[in-house]
């Protein structure tokens, strides 16, 4: 059995944890809708105008940064300078102050990059060559595709709904299946290797026989049957591995799999639009080799306590109201010891984060080192799920004034990514994902081909022969 006062501390620092974890969760606007909900409620609670220092405590003067948390600790070594300032601070000196001298024109483009479903994709692509009239029978076709990316349903049915012919519905079908990704709108697995085989012939070497064996093998090379299917085809069983190397390293039987990259496993569906940070990422004196400066912005302006008179009563309270003050200051004190505890988690997991992405920071997405949310728990001594919650929903504005989620630090794709960018910039005619992938192998980054078409689709990279379509367009 535990001791008496163990007993009575345990509650509260559960309860200290569970709050402590929920505010860490909440972005800076939520925390202020949070925090103003409790001074609307808790006579407890009450914001001193005066202005402090969220970090060490002391009384700030007009400018708003602390003189002791905002400077460098050693500037010999180039150590990021972490502290917590007031959301007011910001939106009141962006365009002016010294601090934040950029001007929302000067911001890029790339903010969020919009994620488009499949239809949409598509449809974006065949649009030039598409008729007006045949519109409608083009999103009837889009919106009747499975997730894999395949039509199940019937031709004659689309038809037979638009009255007209088959021939003109198989027309705009032929269009949608040679867009990106190639083969969509196939009726089978089967129909889209063989529409991407077709086309992939186009712009290199394939095997003799793969034609064949997709068209009279296709259940013997899904179970790996290549002896059976050598002897179909009348070549050995190391012929028919070779064959189906080439189809599983440039060939996929799901197309629309392809897209799930960039809405399922990249971008959201429906990202959010980031309008103001929760996080200011700049450098000292604007100067590329001078310390970072993280400025945690702070949901309030001014200073939490308790109320004096409320304490004061709290001492004299009627019998019936006892209780109930006695709740309402601690929940009133809880709520400050949490706040000063997710300030002081946030500032160290700022510090280590910038320090070991500092080259991402600056010099881009090429630049990111690999990091997880359990190695950086790691260092700062907690659980993991500590870093996630502190990293959900917020976002960061770097140097140059783009805006990014806290996640896009932990995301490993980043820099294969902008290596794929860089390498189709740089084309002289389209490669295939296949190409690519040797390229990546050639600068030390072992990624399988299916991976590097994920990741064109995730950059809104077209295929090979698309983009090779579009340049002779």
């Amino acid at each position: 059995m535990y001791p008496i006062h163990l007993q009575q501390l345990r509650p509260q620092t559960t309860a200290h944890l569970a709050q402590t974890m929920t505010l860490l969760g909440m972005t800076t606007a939520e925390l202020r809708q949070n925090i103003e909900a409790e001074l609307a409620n808790n006579p407890a609670l009450e914001l001193q105008e005066v202005k402090r220092c969220h970090s060490c405590g002391r009384s700030l003067v007009e400018s708003g940064l602390c003189p002791v948390c905002s400077r460098p600790h050693n500037p010999d070594q180039i150590e990021p300078i972490v502290f917590t300032s007031a959301q007011q601070d910001y939106f009141s000196s962006i365009g002016g102050g010294a601090q934040h001298n950029i001007h929302t024109d000067d911001l890029p483009d790339d903010n969020i990059a919009p994620a488009l479903d499949l239809p949409t994709y598509v449809l974006q692509q065949i649009a030039p060559e598409l008729a007006v009239e045949d519109r409608s029978i083009a999103a009837h076709i889009l919106t009747s595709l499975d997730d894999d990316g395949l039509l199940r349903i019937q031709l004659f049915e689309i038809s037979r709904y638009h009255h007209v012919s088959i021939e003109r519905v198989i027309q705009v079908l032929d269009l949608i299946q040679h867009s990106e990704p190639i083969g969509v709108g196939a009726a089978s697995p089967q129909e889209a290797l063989l529409i991407q085989l077709d086309i992939l012939a186009k712009i290199q070497d394939i095997p003799p026989l793969a034609k064949r064996a997709i068209e009279t093998g296709m259940d013997l090379l899904s179970r790996r049957h290549y002896s059976k299917l050598g002897e179909l085809l009348g070549i050995p069983p190391q012929d028919v591995e070779e064959i189906a190397h080439f189809i599983s390293t440039n060939l996929n039987p799901y197309p629309g799999r392809a897209h799930w990259g960039s809405i399922r496993q990249g971008v959201e569906a429906n990202p959010p639009t980031y309008h103001n940070p929760d996080i200011l990422i700049g450098t000292l004196n604007q100067q590329p080799d001078s310390p970072l400066v993280v400025e945690i912005l702070s949901p309030i302006y001014g200073s939490l306590q308790i109320n004096a008179l409320f304490r004061k009563a709290l001492k004299n309270a009627p019998e019936e109201k006892s209780e109930k003050w006695q709740q309402d200051f601690e929940k009133a004190n809880l709520l400050i010891k949490c706040l000063r505890q997710r300030g002081n988690t946030m500032r160290q997991m700022m510090t280590i984060l910038t320090q070991v992405q500092r080259n991402f920071i600056l010099r881009g997405d090429k630049f990111l080192h690999p990091l997880t949310r359990a190695s950086l728990a790691l260092q700062l001594d907690v659980h993991e799920s500590t870093v996630s919650r502190a990293v959900s929903g917020k976002t960061a504005r770097l140097p140059n004034g783009r805006m990014i989620p806290l996640s896009k630090f932990f995301d490993r794709s980043l820099p294969i990514r902008a290596l794929i960018r860089e390498i189709v910039k740089d084309e002289d005619n389209p490669l295939t994902d296949s190409q690519i992938t040797r390229i990546l192998h050639q600068e030390g980054h072992k990624v399988a081909r299916r991976t590097v078409a994920k990741y064109r689709s995730m950059e809104g990279i077209l295929a090979a022969p698309t983009r090779q379509k579009v340049a002779s367009t």
